[in-house]
Order: C-alpha cells, then structure tokens, then sequence
C-alpha cells in the first residue's frame, strides 16, 4: 500500500462523499495489481497508470453516487461490463450490494472471476454472454434494481441492450463521455419501446481533472415487449429509431 500514492484516490472519494477502510483500500490495490497482470497477455485497458487508474476507472466508476443512493440492498447488474467497471468498484465500496457482471467474451470473464476470488467478494458472480441472449434467460430478465453500463454505443443501442434486465421501477443509468443531447433526442422513441422514461440527466467533471461525465438515467416504466431485446447484432446495425 505504501508503494502507491493515494492522494489523488482518497481526494475524489471524498468529494463523492465515500469514505474507504484500509481494507477496501486495498482491495482497490489488489484489483490494480491483477488488472496490470492481465493486460499484459490480453486486451483489458488503455489506461495503466495508477493515477489514471484511479481516475478514469475507480473514480468514474463511483461517481454513481452522483445519480443513485446505493445503501440498501439493491440489485444491480453490469452489462458489457469490460474489465469489472463499474461493478467491481460499486461492489467494493458498497458490499452490501448484489452484483451481476455481464461480458460476451470469456476470457475477460476469467478475470472477473480471478479478481472476485482474490479480493473474496461475495454476493456477485460474473456471466458469459451477449446482452441480447442475457436478456431472455429467466434468471435475468427483469431481475435488478439497477442496470449500469460505460460500454460504448449509441443510446438506443445500449437501452435495448439494458432496459430488459431491469425490474419496473428500477433504473437503467448509461455513462457517457459528450453531452449526448442529440443522443438523448434520437433514443427516445426505443426507451419508450422498451418500457422507460427519462427520468434525469446528472453532468460533472470527475475529481481533479477536466473530464466531463454524463450519466443518464431512464427508469423502468412498464414491462418490455417480450420482442425485445431482437436477435444478437440487430440492436448496434439497426437501432430502434
């Protein structure tokens, strides 16, 4: 833990209002430290530099606080989840939660999974496949409190990939990067397909730095049409429009 410097990590925490124990601390650590192991033989991050790191992941990741309250225990699932984020951060600062992480490509599953081993995570389990097969399984349609996802796509791509797992009257909460109004305008028609509304849209600069950070929030109105979501590939070629 001494080998790395924390500033910058506990600085951003506390301007979300998170307060880390030394074991969550180096929890965090440890998920650095496997996540750089890994990248080395497969394709995880970009970004890996501790304080970039710590930045652009961790910190974005929690800056779900910013859109949700995330003390009780609540349901959320992690589609495309990548290399653990947001899920693996959310879970590690609020352990009370459930997670579900969501990936089509085995390998990063394998990772997931060494990292909730190492870290001795409970009540989260990671799932190999794509999102619109995902969706039809029983055990995961309509399930959760709580859809996130930082993977890259347009909206209404991502709703139809998203708003099937959550329950009504959950939230489905997309992190972007661009202000995304336009975005927002040429969505509307699938989140209402779907079975959603927008409800907000929270705009910040992460902690130290200049990033701009969009999180928009759609909650889950009304049961999504048994049609959806369509055949895997159809959602990216041809979003509803």
């Amino acid at each position: 833990m001494d080998s790395y410097n924390l500033d910058k990590f506990k600085n951003g925490c506390n301007v979300l209002n998170i307060s880390l124990s030394d074991k969550q601390i180096e929890q965090f650590i440890k998920y650095y430290e496997l996540l750089i192991e890994w990248n080395s033989f497969m394709n995880l991050t970009a970004i890996t530099e501790f304080e970039e790191v710590v930045t652009k992941h961790f910190i974005d990741s929690l800056s779900l606080v910013k859109a949700v309250e995330l003390k009780q225990e609540n349901s959320l699932i992690d589609v495309g989840t990548g290399a653990g984020f947001p899920g693996i951060p959310l879970k590690i600062v609020f352990p009370n939660l459930k997670v579900t992480l969501l990936d089509s490509l085995n390998k990063r599953v394998k990772f997931l999974n060494e990292v909730i081993d190492v870290l001795e995570l409970e009540d989260i389990g990671a799932v190999h496949g794509r999102a619109e097969d995902a969706a039809r399984s029983a055990d995961l349609r309509e399930k959760f409190d709580f859809c996130v996802s930082r993977a890259v796509a347009n909206l209404s791509t991502l709703s139809e990939y998203c708003i099937p797992f959550v329950k009504v009257g959950g939230m489905f909460i997309s992190y972007k990067s661009e202000k995304a109004a336009e975005e927002k305008g040429d969505a509307k028609k699938a989140v209402s397909a779907l079975g959603g509304e927008f409800f907000k849209q929270v705009e910040f600069i992460l902690p130290d730095s200049d990033i701009y950070r969009n999180l928009f929030m759609i909650e889950k109105k009304k049961t999504t049409p048994k049609k959806y979501p369509r055949k895997a590939g159809l959602p990216s070629k041809e979003p509803i429009r």
